[in-house]
């Protein structure tokens, strides 16, 4: 029996892990599990699997969880600094997927127990990707990536030499607006955005696909995960979902990882790395599917692959910065605020504005991120209204 905490466990990478947990519940113990302020959600998932303690970010939600879970005997927390104590549990595995900066401090916690980290969390690469690697090889961490194309991109690079490395080509599904004009983007609606074509995704990262700044934000991770360097990274538009990444080597021999487009898939990949495990998911029937096509990104309609290929080169806090800007960018999109084609024109005037040093530390990254945040609010702010 394996201890795994799952950080949080009430959004989809959380519920898709508890979902195969739930199928051999005799090869794991659940040590910690948290939430922000889903409670509920998380008491009862909590008393489902018999964790040891369960952690909700937001404090003034602790009264209702420990409610929630009396008479149990399993320990509630609340906090910032209850999630870190959290992660900080020995464990087996750890998975990752506190969305945002939340998920930082406690996944840098887990990093620092040496143990094995299943990374969703993008915020922990993109923003502190130098900081992070450099703390996964001080203590002897081991990071797994839980992200359908970095996974695929891990499974393609198994018992081969990265040196061996000509490309590595993420495939993006090219969200709900790869077919649309540049015109018609300028009026694409947040109800349109959210629509994605192929996968269940939450609000934020959806539009983040209908933008093609989660590809970018891809990019920079697999710059970290995998450092080939980034001229041998590419971006290539896939409709059908299908390759989830590939990695070409300098024989000339193409490696590609396919499968469904079920988060399950890349997180089974991770619970039973270096074996595999059972998933409920239907053979890939390639027949059916018919055909694959591919096609090259257009950065014209499409700029934030080139903001973000921008920021990887930078380096230092540049990357933080774009991931934050992008985010109330995203935001105020959603809010009404700005119009499509503005995510990416926003993001690029925050860069074009903000510079700071390289983060030498964790503290640093937060600084950045806080710092890029006010200022991609005042930028949208002090802008004219836009019409609807």
């Amino acid at each position: 029996m394996r201890k795994i905490s799952i950080l949080g466990a009430t959004g989809s990478i959380g519920a898709s892990t508890l979902d195969l947990i739930r199928r051999a519940p005799l090869d794991w113990k659940v040590v910690a599990l948290t939430a922000n302020g889903n409670v509920t959600e998380l008491a009862k998932l909590a008393r489902e699997f018999g964790a040891e303690i369960a952690v909700t970010a937001d404090a003034a939600c602790l009264h209702d969880l420990r409610e929630a879970l009396a008479g149990s005997g399993i320990e509630a927390a609340g906090g910032p600094a209850a999630l870190v104590e959290a992660a900080s549990r020995q464990v087996d595995i750890t998975i990752a997927a506190i969305v945002g900066c939340a998920g930082l401090a406690p996944t840098m916690a887990a990093i620092e127990q040496g143990g094995t980290i299943g990374l969703a969390n993008k915020e922990a690469l993109v923003s502190a990707g130098d900081v992070m690697t450099s703390a996964v090889a001080r203590h002897g961490a081991t990071l797994l990536p839980v992200d359908s194309e970095h996974n695929a991109i891990f499974q393609c690079l198994a018992g081969n030499d990265p040196a061996h490395v000509r490309s590595i080509t993420l495939t993006a599904s090219g969200g709900p607006f790869r077919d649309w004009s540049l015109e018609q983007l300028v009026g694409a609606t947040p109800a349109q955005a959210v629509r994605h074509p192929n996968w269940d995704m939450g609000a934020k990262i959806s539009v983040d696909s209908a933008t093609m700044f989660n590809k970018g934000l891809e990019l920079i991770e697999a710059h970290h995960l995998f450092p080939v360097g980034l001229d041998k990274l590419r971006i290539i538009v896939h409709p059908q979902s299908v390759v989830h990444s590939m990695v070409e080597y300098r024989d000339g021999s193409t490696l590609a990882q396919l499968g469904p487009s079920d988060m399950r898939v890349p997180i089974a990949s991770v619970l039973a790395w270096p074996q595999r495990i059972e998933t409920p998911l239907a053979p890939l029937d390639l027949a059916a599917i018919g055909e694959l096509s591919f096609r090259a990104p257009d950065e014209t309609r499409f700029p934030a692959t080139r903001l973000a290929r921008q920021a990887a080169e930078a380096g230092g806090a540049i990357p933080a910065v774009l991931n934050a800007a992008n985010e109330i960018a995203v935001a105020a999109f959603l809010a009404g605020q700005i119009g499509f084609t503005r995510i990416a024109a926003h993001v690029e005037d925050v860069l074009s504005c903000y510079a700071p040093p390289a983060p030498a530390c964790l503290a640093d990254v937060i600084a950045v991120d806080a710092e890029a945040r006010d200022r991609a609010r005042d930028l949208i702010n002090s802008a004219p209204m836009e019409p609807a």
